[in-house]
């Protein structure tokens, strides 16, 4: 069975959004796209909410497009437009024309964790997924997370969107370091037990 893997970037205070849901006052640094592309290389699927779905695609597609992008930053981009996507939503659909139609189809919020259930069961590298806690909170509820990774940065925001609103749950720490050239701390965590450990 392979690994579902959340990986989110907070505010030391534990918002992964700023007010009126703005990523532009997140604690972002260069590590980041260090870490993420580390984790891309073992996936071959990524699962998404719609609203970060798009960004992502728009994003890396500009940074494919871009002659003057670094080897990692356009590394990513390959892997981002190329890797087979599952989105979970309500309200979006993909045309036939979209250039991510090849890759990419879309679950219901409802049918969200089956999907999610029978991809773990088939074989092949991990299931990876950024942010969006609207749609991986749902999933954790369910156990279907089996690795969270939270990367906290130096930064208080005093409001926004909270990296969590489910129930209470716990988690055992796999490892905590500094990434390097960051002020970025990661945490890990095995979220495999999470239901036998809520309390």
């Amino acid at each position: 069975m392979r690994k579902l893997i959340v990986s989110v970037l907070t505010s030391l205070d534990g918002y992964y959004e700023g007010p009126g849901k703005d990523l532009s006052s997140m604690p972002f640094e260069d590590a980041f796209n260090t870490h993420n592309l580390k984790l891309l290389r073992t996936a071959d699927t990524v699962i998404y909410g719609s609203t970060w779905f798009e960004h992502n695609w728009n994003t890396w597609t500009a940074v494919a497009a871009d002659e003057s992008a670094n080897e990692r930053d356009r590394e990513i981009a390959a892997i981002v437009t190329s890797i087979d996507g599952v989105v979970i939503s309500d309200s979006m659909t993909i045309d036939s024309d979209a250039p991510w139609a090849a890759t990419t189809r879309v679950v219901s919020r409802e049918d969200g964790p089956a999907a999610v259930s029978r991809l773990k069961n088939e074989g092949g590298g991990d299931l990876l997924m950024f942010g969006s806690a609207t749609t991986w909170n749902p999933l954790f509820e369910r156990g279907l997370v089996d690795e969270l990774i939270v990367l906290v940065g130096a930064k208080l925001l005093g409001d926004g969107t909270q990296i969590y609103s489910g129930s209470p749950a716990g988690l055992r720490l796999l490892e905590a370091r500094v990434l390097a050239d960051s002020e970025l701390v990661e945490l890990r965590y095995d979220a495999s037990g999470s239901e036998d450990r809520a309390s």
